[in-house]
């Protein structure tokens, strides 16, 4: 299995982070996707990226957290680093509508800038969508003459809304909110073609049960698995099948895993 989405570079695991991929790699999981934030997370991803031995394999672009005022010279920066070395996804990007409405206008044009460096280096997009579905959704129908595919990392969104994604040529990352009780996950996943679906889990957040609560790791993928399968009526072995071609077909993956 491969875990498309892991911050596996933050803070949280400077304790014990080796032991961490090695459990990852005991549990299955062949190889790790880190996506960026900002310009302070670039050499830590860069340094696991290096000492995994390409076991975690790093994205670059501008979180829409961290989309401020001055978001123009960091995408310039950021850019830099895309002409000068490889990298398997522009990530992670988007809208976030949860903890700040008032920047909307600002994240908005910072992501159609990181959606024209996909096209520009075909490269597929990981993208944030916290409240804010509908306005990716409106961004990417905006832009689909240019758009080089990519995953909407951790899908909140409708059935409906799943498809016109799929439509857009995307894949869904499903991940640990879809063992909540709460989640409205379930009919989404009963629904959305097999072969578009990627797994993930945004370590450290968004823990699954049972072990909400506590930090995610990367270990904890085949409990991702095993809730799609429980979902759908099929194996696990088939989730893993699948959703492991997916990612290595949406990343380009085939030859980063004969090197890692």
């Amino acid at each position: 299995m491969i875990d498309t989405h892991a911050h596996l570079y933050a803070g949280e695991f400077d304790e014990d982070r080796n032991m961490m991929l090695e459990r990852a790699k005991t549990a299955g999981i062949k190889t790790i996707l880190l996506p960026n934030i900002d310009l302070s997370s670039i050499d830590a991803m860069h340094q696991l990226e290096q000492e995994s031995e390409g076991y975690c394999i790093s994205m670059m672009g501008l979180h829409p957290c961290s989309v401020k005022q001055d978001y123009k010279e960091i995408l310039a920066q950021m850019k830099k680093w895309l002409e000068k070395r490889p990298y398997h996804a522009i990530g992670e990007i988007g809208i976030d509508l949860y903890w700040d409405k008032s920047t909307y206008p600002i994240q908005a044009d910072a992501f159609e800038e990181q959606l024209a460096w996909s096209y520009q280096f075909q490269l597929p997009v990981s993208i944030h969508s916290r409240e804010s579905t509908r306005e990716v959704l409106d961004i990417l129908q905006s832009n689909k003459k240019t758009l080089a595919g990519g995953v909407m990392h951790c899908f909140s969104g409708t059935v409906d809304q799943m498809h016109e994604l799929v439509e857009l040529g995307f894949y869904i990352g499903v991940g640990g909110s879809s063992t909540y009780k709460n989640t409205n996950l379930v009919p989404v996943i009963q629904n959305a073609p097999l072969n578009r679906i990627v797994l993930e889990t945004d370590a450290p957040y968004l823990t699954p049960v049972p072990y909400r609560g506590k930090r995610n790791e990367s270990a904890y993928i085949p409990i991702i698995a095993e809730r799609i399968a429980d979902i759908r009526g099929i194996s696990v072995d088939e989730v893993s099948k699948k959703t492991t071609e997916n990612a290595i077909r949406l990343f380009s993956l085939e030859t980063a895993l004969m090197q890692s």
